[in-house]
C-alpha cells in the first residue's frame, strides 16, 4: 500500500465503506478513516525518499462502553483494506506480561498465513485494556511498561511452524480500547468548573477526554505517549440500535430472513417488534452485541420447529412475541390450518409436554 497514486483509499472513501456497516459513531468513523489512512500512507514510504522526515507511527486508543463497535469497526476497516487483524484480550497479560505479547504476535502471524513480511503490516487490536490501569490492579504498571516497544516497534520473537522467528512491530499498527467505566466521573471532576448548572451526557462528557484524564485514571503517561490517536464511542440508544438491526449491509433481520427464506419461508418483523428488541437488547448492558441474543431467544422455538412445517408459509414476529407474551404468528399456506408451536422443553420435561424424546 502506498499513497492515493497506489491504490489506498481516501479517507472519504474509507468513511463510505464504514457507513454501509456501521450505524452512527459519525465522529470515531471520521476520526478512525483519516487515521487508517495515514497509517498505511506511512507504511507505503517504506523505501522511499521521504526528504529525511522520519515518519512516526500514530497507534489508537478507543474509549466506549460495551458494545459500541470498537472490535467490529477496526475488524471491518481490515478487511476493506485487505490487512491481517487479530483481537486479543488485554487482561491476559496480567499475570504473564511479556509471553503472552509474544503469543499475540504469533497469533498475529497465523492469521497472516505465517507470512512475516504481511503481519508486519497488520492490525493487533487489544480490548479490555482499561483493566490495566493501575486503579484495577497495582502491578499492571509493569505489564504497561512492558507494552512499549512491543508498540512503539521492536524486534519480538514469535513461533512459525514450530520455529522462532523475528516479527519488527514498527509499522503494526496498535490498537487498544475498552470500556473506561468511571472514566465519565474523572473528566467530570476537570471539567465541573466551567459547566456549573449544565446537564451533560455520559457521552458528551467522554468527547472531552484528555491524556490527563487516562493518566488519573491509572495509565502511565509512556503508555499513553504511544497512543496520540484518541476515538471516543457513543453509548447505544434504542433509536441506534433499531438503525442496526434494519440498516447496516449485513443487518441481522436480513440475516435471520435469509436463513428462514433458506426453508421456503418468509420471516417479518413488526416495527413494535424491532423497537421491544432494541429495549430488550439495551437491558441487558452489552450493547449491540446483545441484538442476535434477543432475537435468537425470541425465534428459537420458531427455528426447532420450521423447517419441519412443509406447509409453513411466513412467520410474524411481534412485539408480544419478542416480550415472550405470545408466540410468533405463524402463517401456513391453507388459511385453514392452526398448529401450534411445540416449545422446546429440557429433557425431563419432555414426555409431560408430549414433544418428541430424541
Amino acid at each position: 500500500m502506498g499513497d492515493k497514486s497506489k491504490g489506498l483509499p481516501t479517507p472519504p472513501e474509507i468513511r463510505a465503506h464504514l457507513d454501509e456497516y456501521v450505524i452512527g459513531q459519525e465522529d470515531a468513523k471520521r476520526v478512525l478513516s483519516v487515521a487508517l489512512y495515514n497509517h498505511y500512507k506511512r507504511v507505503g514510504t517504506i523505501g522511499q525518499d521521504t526528504g529525511g522526515v522520519e515518519l512516526s507511527k500514530s497507534n489508537i486508543l478507543m474509549v466506549g462502553p460495551t458494545g459500541t463497535g470498537k472490535t467490529y469497526i477496526v475488524s471491518t476497516l481490515a478487511r476493506m483494506l485487505d490487512v491481517p487483524y487479530y483481537a486479543a484480550d488485554a487482561t491476559a497479560l496480567l499475570g504473564t506480561g511479556i509471553r503472552e505479547i509474544e503469543n499475540f504476535l504469533t497469533q498475529l502471524v497465523a492469521v497472516s498465513n505465517n507470512d512475516i513480511k504481511r503481519a508486519e503490516r497488520g492490525i493487533l487490536f487489544l480490548d479490555e485494556v482499561d483493566k490495566l490501569a493501575s486503579r484495577y490492579n497495582k502491578s499492571s504498571e509493569s505489564i504497561q511498561q512492558a507494552l512499549l516497544k512491543t508498540i512503539e516497534g521492536t524486534a519480538a520473537t514469535v513461533i512459525v511452524n514450530g520455529a522462532r522467528k523475528v516479527l519488527n512491530t514498527h509499522n503494526i499498527l496498535f490498537v487498544v480500547g475498552g470500556a473506561f467505566v468511571g472514566l465519565d466521573q474523572v473528566i467530570n471532576d476537570r471539567v465541573d468548573g466551567g459547566m456549573i448548572g449544565i446537564t451533560v451526557t455520559t457521552t458528551q462528557l467522554i468527547k472531552q477526554v484528555v491524556p490527563d484524564d487516562f493518566a488519573r485514571y491509572g495509565l502511565i503517561p509512556e503508555f499513553l505517549g504511544r497512543l496520540p490517536v484518541t476515538v471516543a464511542l457513543e453509548a447505544m440508544t434504542i433509536p441506534a440500535l433499531i438503525d442496526i438491526l434494519t440498516k447496516p449491509k449485513n443487518n441481522l433481520v436480513a440475516q435471520f430472513t435469509q436463513m428462514f427464506k433458506m426453508d421456503g419461508i418468509e420471516l417479518t418483523f413488526t416495527d413494535e417488534a424491532l423497537e421491544k428488541i432494541a429495549h430488550k437488547a439495551l437491558s441487558l448492558n452489552t450493547g449491540a452485541r446483545s441484538l442476535r441474543t434477543v432475537i435468537e431467544e425470541c425465534l428459537r422455538d420458531v427455528m426447532y420447529v420450521a423447517p419441519g412445517e412443509k406447509s409453513l408459509n411466513k412467520v410474524v414476529v411481534t412485539g408480544d412475541a419478542v416480550l415472550k407474551k405470545e408466540q410468533a404468528t405463524l402463517v401456513y399456506v391453507h388459511g385453514d390450518e392452526d398448529k401450534e408451536l411445540v416449545p422446546i422443553t429440557p429433557r425431563r420435561q419432555r414426555d409431560t409436554a408430549g414433544a418428541l424424546d430424541l
